[in-house]
């Protein structure tokens, strides 16, 4: 049994035989639930590896190798219609640097949107009847030129969206006058962000964009975007969604009865291991309408890899990947009544 801790792409995931947590069940839910959907989770929760599997699943250039990546799941056994229809384009936006001024940021984010998006006119152009012209100036433009191009082929754009917040994220927790300040710029007015979220709702519009998917950890920056976004549905608190990312505690206690039989151990010893994950890991719950928990799964891969290799549970429980960074902190203990929740979670 492998364990893919820290591996979030779904093609390498799957061909190299890690264990992997089925959610592709959830893919009808999803095109039943709207065109451009916002979903947010706590950081290191599995995210990214749901865009890669939606990213894969949509993907035209993949058609070949359908059966390869999905016969085994269960999306493999009734697949929707639209598999393998879809261009497909993907922002991290984890990999935008939040350093310099509102205009260094902007830079920041246009050069690595015109990456991304020379890096799909290199990987579909076969599919695509004429060239893209990126604009080294302008992303903006670039994208434009994307979808004119995609237009002329019939099929739709399906855009990813990893981390919408993440830079606005970090300038709001420094929480200082400056970042404040630069944060206003992004977002307000006629800010980069709005800018292209605004150029994103019309591409939507009939401009050969189908499908968006959003992923984030805050609703905050989504908020101050509303006016020039105000398209997306927010799904991460729907019951049916509570467990699109993370683990059962059925599905741990599953792979626990695996380990135990290969390392020779007792019912009672990993049952032991499952209780320690329960009082450690805690699981969380997203919609007042469901009872069971979720685990993290950066905790529980951690975790379990380390049971695995060792027959026994890891030394240091927490993950130091996970653990909160000292400007989280300091930003926490800014807040009104944040020395409090610090102490009342330390207690």
């Amino acid at each position: 049994m492998k364990f893919p801790y820290g591996i979030s792409d779904f093609d390498s995931l799957i061909t190299r035989q890690f264990h992997y947590v089925d959610r592709t069940d959830h893919i009808p839910l999803l095109e039943e639930a709207g065109d451009q959907l916002l979903f947010l989770r706590p950081r290191r929760f599995g995210k990214s590896l749901l865009l890669s599997m939606l990213e894969n699943y949509y993907d035209l250039n993949k058609a070949d190798r359908f059966e390869e990546l999905f016969g085994k799941l269960a999306i493999g056994q009734n697949p929707t219609a639209e598999h393998n229809r879809y261009f497909v384009l993907k922002w991290d936006f984890s990999g935008v640097s939040a350093a310099g001024d509102a205009r260094k940021i902007e830079d920041n984010l246009y050069r690595y949107l015109n990456a991304r998006i020379s890096a799909f006119s290199n990987y579909y152009r076969e599919k695509l009847p004429v060239p893209i012209e990126p604009d080294p100036e302008d992303a903006l433009a670039s994208f434009q030129s994307l979808l004119n191009a995609i237009q002329q082929t019939g099929h739709p754009l399906y855009l990813l969206i990893d981390e919408y917040d993440n830079f606005a994220n970090e300038l709001m927790i420094r929480h200082r006058p400056a970042e404040e300040s630069r944060y206003q710029a992004l977002l307000s007015g006629e800010g980069v962000m709005k800018a292209l979220f605004k150029s994103v709702k019309a591409a939507a519009s009939g401009q050969g964009l189908r499908r968006v998917f959003i992923t984030g950890v805050s609703p905050v920056a989504m908020s101050d975007l509303t006016s020039s976004y105000n398209v997306a549905e927010d799904i991460y608190l729907l019951p049916h969604f509570n467990a699109l990312c993370g683990f059962r505690e059925g599905e741990i206690s599953d792979a626990l009865s695996v380990i135990g039989k290969e390392c020779e151990l007792t019912e009672s010893q990993t049952g032991e291991a499952l209780a320690m994950m329960r009082t450690f890991y805690n699981g969380y719950r997203f919609s007042d309408g469901v009872e069971k928990h979720v685990y993290n799964p950066t905790l529980a891969l951690y975790f379990l890899k380390a049971f695995h290799r060792d027959c026994r549970h890891p030394r240091e429980l927490l993950d130091s990947n996970l653990a909160m960074d000292r400007n989280k902190m300091h930003y926490i203990a800014s807040l009104s009544e944040g020395r409090k929740l610090i102490f009342d979670a330390l207690a």
